[in-house]
């Protein structure tokens, strides 16, 4: 009997120490993996293409009338998003964060760019701030999502527009004078010519230079009064300009509706749309308030903090490339956008630089990131919902596509579709329109391709989630041939070393690991699931794969 309790009380000793630690070995204790922001995984989504989870939302504002083709809503919402953060789709992908385009109130009808008729599923064409559109979901859609997203580490990324407003519709009034001009149209040629003036035509543009005193624009007042939530938002304003000692200026009264969204649901992060079309001091102030924000929300909400990490903002300065180190260049003028908020900025460079050798990408991107960027990063896509020009549009190259995106240095920013081959080219569209199908749920099911490359991308993603070396570490070469090389990252009393082989032979190949792994070192290769055991500086593995990932047991 005494043999039996004492079992019973080793075995709960043990199960008790396994919940705190994870163990390797005898007596080495494995440090839970950090959350690196540089090292992010993230999954960019058009909120009306991905997934319906809704379909009685998807025409509450009765926009009616016929639109050229991808140029609707179609219905994907945020509860689409939430069945598949339930189902673990984006778990399967190693994702740990991701970034949906902007989900607050559009305007209600609709335009003609050049392109046929358009709505403004694409979230670009704020009508309202404080409210989100109908026909992306709900407050407590909202609120689920942020949930149930934390509870599998995946942050959430929305997306911030203080440019503009939407276009003027026969349904959307114009902003008044005092916040929005609606001519010139930007020249795009010197600094200024590409910030006092609008993007396109109809597309009113926020005063943001503007630090005088506004009223409310007087349609905002007639509809939160019919809403039933005015006299709420006027003492929030009241509360807000009073803390901040901001002039009732237009962005300061967008930057308080945005960060709204920061203390009410707990988001971790902002893409900021159309950066370099404003002063730099609109992202400066724009960061002070969504730190505040955030704090208030971790010091009021202890319980659902993630980490100490500080609320991210990443911008979209549309043309910046890593090249560019820390400077874009107008032609008249050079600015750091880094300097003035900014963690992270979107690489423009990268559709191209995706055509180079693997070592050719990998070495300059981690020269540049450990050196002249150190401290941020850049966000790097191979293909995106307004680029017309991305890496193996035609989808040929589906494989190659994801290996030199998800192990190239810096943040990766999956779109979505990248890792099921959604195409790119649909007949019949015009413009970026051909950029933005509805998912393709369905070639998951049916096409083995599809197949093949989602595995791919999975395998990949969880490596890369799993090791902040991988976006965040030292990138080192170890043999050209086989091609073989290793992330290194530390921080604190954290490090992390992998090291990976591409171009291999499938079968039995026998790899260098360098400083890397010591003999007699239990090392697995996580692409294949196999093991081996470090001998003379070297590992062996014999796998039908022309790729290694390996990782210390």
């Amino acid at each position: 009997m005494k043999n039996t309790i004492l079992f019973f009380l080793t075995s709960i000793l043990l199960i008790s120490c396994n919940q705190k630690k994870e163990a390797i070995g005898n007596n080495t204790e494995k440090t839970p993996t950090p959350f690196v922001w540089k090292a992010a995984n993230v999954y960019f989504l058009l909120t009306d293409r991905f997934n319906n989870g809704d379909t009685l939302n998807d025409n509450l504002l009765e926009r009616n009338k016929s639109a050229a083709k991808l140029r609707g809503f179609k219905g994907g919402d945020i509860r689409g998003i939430i069945q598949k953060i339930e189902e673990g789709y984006f778990t399967d992908l190693g994702i740990n964060a991701i970034w949906m385009t902007p989900i607050v109130e559009q305007i209600h009808g609709s335009v003609d760019e050049g392109t046929g008729n358009s709505y403004g599923f694409h979230g670009y064409w704020a009508k309202d701030w404080t409210n989100l559109d109908p026909n992306f979901g709900t407050r407590k859609d909202l609120a689920e999502l942020v949930k149930k997203a934390h509870a599998k580490g995946i942050r959430i990324i929305l997306d911030a527009v203080i440019n503009h407003t939407g276009p003027v519709t026969e349904k959307d009034e114009v902003y008044p004078d005092e916040w929005v001009r609606t001519s010139p149209k930007c020249t795009y040629d010197s600094y200024g010519n590409n910030i006092n003036c609008t993007l396109v035509e109809n597309l009113p543009d926020i005063k943001t230079e503007n630090n005088d005193a506004v009223e409310l624009p007087p349609m905002l007042v007639e509809k939160w009064k019919k809403e039933g939530h005015y006299e709420e938002e006027i003492a929030e304003l009241d509360t807000f300009f009073k803390e901040t000692g901001y002039p009732r200026a237009p962005k300061y009264y967008i930057m308080k509706w945005l960060s709204d969204y920061i203390v009410d649901f707990g988001i971790d992060g902002y893409r900021v749309d159309t950066v370099k079309h404003t002063y730099e001091d609109v992202w400066s102030e724009f960061a002070k308030v969504c730190q505040t924000k955030f704090d208030a929300f971790k010091k009021n909400n202890p319980t659902k903090v993630l980490d100490n990490n500080n609320f991210f903002l990443v911008g979209e300065v549309y043309g910046y490339g890593i090249s560019g180190k820390k400077l874009y260049d107008f032609g008249d003028k050079k600015v750091d956008y880094f300097a003035h908020g900014f963690n992270s900025l979107i690489n423009f460079d990268f559709k191209s630089d995706a055509n180079k050798s693997y070592e050719e990408l990998f070495a300059p991107y981690s020269n540049t990131l450990q050196n002249n960027l150190k401290g941020y990063s850049v966000m790097n896509y191979i293909s995106s919902h307004d680029d017309g020009s991305p890496f193996d549009k035609k989808r040929e190259k589906a494989i190659e596509a994801g290996t030199k995106l998800l192990l190239t240095p810096g943040i990766s920013q999956i779109y979505y579709g990248d890792e099921t081959a959604r195409s790119l080219d649909i007949p019949g569209t015009d413009g970026d329109a051909t950029l933005r199908s509805f998912m393709n749920w369905e070639d998951i099911k049916t096409n083995p391709k599809t197949k093949e490359v989602l595995n791919h991308f999975q395998k990949l993603g969880q490596f890369r989630k799993n090791h902040p070396s991988v976006g965040a570490g030292k990138h080192t070469l170890i043999a050209s041939l086989p091609y073989t090389f290793s992330r290194v990252y530390s921080a604190s009393d954290y490090e992390d070393k992998v090291i990976i082989a591409l171009n291999i032979p499938k079968g039995e190949k026998e790899i260098a690991v360098g400083s890397i792994f010591k003999n007699e070192d239990i090392v697995i290769d996580t692409y294949s699931n196999t093991k081996a055991t470090v001998q003379n500086g070297k590992a062996t593995f014999n796998t039908p794969f022309t790729i290694l990932l390996i990782e210390k047991q």
